[in-house]
């Protein structure tokens, strides 16, 4: 990129000469094409005034003092100048201007600084109406920022008004190459840089919103359920391992009732109601979206939870995400099932195997997973569905053919 200069003129305005013939000095600076000028409060007669070397001549008498503060203003245009520079944002000659005569200037915004400052306005809300585990996704997502435009225009910072298509493009390269994220990965933290945007756009601070012809690249989504076969060969497989037993169980006991991580290591006696049915049911909070749900305890959800007498009010003892993970892959490995076996997983298995595969309306099924709309059901296991109709027509052909 070509550094812009900035030129410092000295000139007589001699349109203001005074009767004795003496003439006020102005001083010009010139930056991108536009010009500020200002009276820099010394005179001297034309006669004696240099216009080649912009000073003036020793025939005057004030000669040394005049030079002297034409120097000085000088310098400090310079220095300001330099100052301007160094802040990596651009800047226009009323700028330079404005901070040689010590006026305030205004902070222009910039896309980084702003995201810090939308962050430190929603942190006020953790814990009221938003998760502390949400806010560190957007936490996250000013890191990425931060170092996208380290990476790509070599600045702590870009203007916000400079915020374009380009910009967002170039971010989601960034994201994929650099970064190494996978489609739906950069998609979430895109669509979480917008929520400031919007609010930018709101407020007056970018007059055209750089989404509007952005359109994110769409993620395949596989979901990775285990199938009825599969759950019936870990439910017989005996575990010596107490630690491995009760691995098991969680994850099992997520597969009948769909609870995350969170929900399963929080499950409290308390937790556990007896229905309008008559029959137990589990009552809590979906961590995730605050939303309330209800889910049936199936008999095997039951029967899991009868192995465990805790003395303390929590139904299942507790263990850390990244054990539990990691404790899955070795049963996983033990039992000879070829797929990454998580919490989610086992959410996922709840909602296909347990109740899709089992003609359970796909409204019921969002409920029960307490998911906040009826399109995050759909979006995820619209597929599913898809597969069980493909099933049942296979059935209905063999059938018919008959």
């Amino acid at each position: 990129m070509k550094q812009q200069t900035m030129t410092v003129l000295f000139y007589l305005n001699k349109a203001k000469t005074n009767q004795k013939g003496i003439c006020p000095i102005y001083c010009r600076i010139t930056y991108l094409k536009k010009r500020q000028q200002f009276s820099t409060g010394q005179f001297v007669n034309p006669e004696y005034w240099n216009t080649k070397e912009q000073k003036v001549s020793q025939e005057d008498l004030n000669y040394k003092v005049v030079n002297a503060q034409l120097l000085i203003i000088r310098q400090k245009l310079e220095k300001d100048f330099l100052s301007l520079q160094l802040k990596g944002l651009d800047f226009t000659v009323t700028d330079i201007s404005d901070i040689y005569f010590n006026k305030p200037t205004k902070k222009e915004d910039g896309v980084v600084s702003f995201y810090k400052r939308y962050l430190s306005k929603i942190q006020k809300l953790v814990g009221k109406d938003l998760k502390d585990v949400t806010f560190k996704k957007f936490e996250y997502v000013h890191g990425h920022l931060e170092s996208f435009v380290k990476h790509k225009y070599k600045m702590n910072d870009i203007p916000l008004r400079n915020l374009d298509l380009n910009f967002l493009t170039e971010f989601e390269y960034y994201l994929k190459t650099v970064k190494g994220h996978k489609q739906v990965t950069l998609n979430k933290v895109i669509q979480r840089f917008r929520n400031p945007i919007k609010i930018a756009i709101a407020e007056g601070f970018l007059e055209v919103d750089p989404f509007i012809l952005y359109k994110a690249k769409r993620a395949k989504k596989e979901v990775v359920f285990l199938s009825p076969e599969e759950l019936k060969k870990l439910e017989k497989h005996r575990f010596v391992q107490p630690r491995l037993k009760l691995i098991k169980d969680l994850f099992i006991f997520s597969c009948y009732t769909g609870l995350a991580y969170h929900e399963l290591s929080n499950l409290t006696s308390g937790n556990i109601i007896k229905g309008f049915d008559g029959n137990l049911w589990i009552q809590m909070q979906r961590e995730k979206t605050s939303k309330e749900f209800q889910v049936p305890l199936l008999p095997k959800a039951i029967s899991i939870i009868n192995g465990y007498n805790a003395e303390s009010s929590l139904i299942f003892p507790r263990i850390s995400n990244q054990k539990y993970n990691s404790y899955l892959k070795e049963v996983a490995e033990i039992v000879g099932i070829d797929k990454k076996l998580t919490t989610h997983t086992a959410r996922k298995t709840f909602a296909s195997t347990v109740l899709l595969y089992n003609d359970v309306p796909m409204e019921i099924v969002s409920e029960l997973l307490g998911h906040s709309s009826m399109k995050i059901t759909q979006d995820s296991y619209g597929k599913v569905v898809q597969k069980k109709v493909a099933m049942e027509m296979e059935k209905l052909s063999s059938k018919i053919g008959r």
